[in-house]
């Protein structure tokens, strides 16, 4: 079955970490119980909603500034190259974003997916730092 094909359908997060480029070094970012979805339509759009484990509700504009350390959102038009997605992204937690292609590296195996980001510098983690995501999801019914 093509990528097109497996890809589409709503996707539960199971991991996230990022790997700091030139070293050994690997961040859990989501923590050890993450939440989140990747929705991706038979028409071409995804949603991408990952939240770390244990967000509690914000008191203050610090607490709501720590939360972005946690998240990771944007919605676009998706198409497919190969063993990649490639999303224009319209809205996004992080503005930068919005107007960008974000690619992402896919494996599919049954139920499971193995999603590989390229080598970038994040807004909220290991900032001044080349890094890359990991991120495993499943098939969500």
């Amino acid at each position: 079955m093509s990528l097109s094909k497996e890809i589409v359908g709503t996707w539960k997060l199971v991991s996230y970490q990022v790997e700091l480029q030139g070293s050994e070094e690997y961040i859990d970012a989501m923590g050890d119980f993450p939440r989140g979805r990747v929705i991706f339509t038979i028409d071409g759009w995804v949603a991408f909603n990952l939240e770390g484990a244990g967000r509690k509700p914000a008191h203050s504009d610090e607490d709501r500034a720590n939360l972005m350390q946690t998240l990771v959102a944007y919605i676009g038009r998706y198409r497919i190259e190969g063993n990649q997605w490639v999303t224009t992204v319209q809205t996004a937690w992080a503005p930068e974003w919005v107007g960008t292609e974000q690619r992402r590296t896919v494996t599919i195996n049954g139920d499971s997916a193995h999603v590989v980001t390229p080598w970038r510098k994040m807004p909220n983690w290991a900032r001044d730092r080349m890094s890359r995501s990991i991120i495993k999801l499943v098939r969500h019914s």
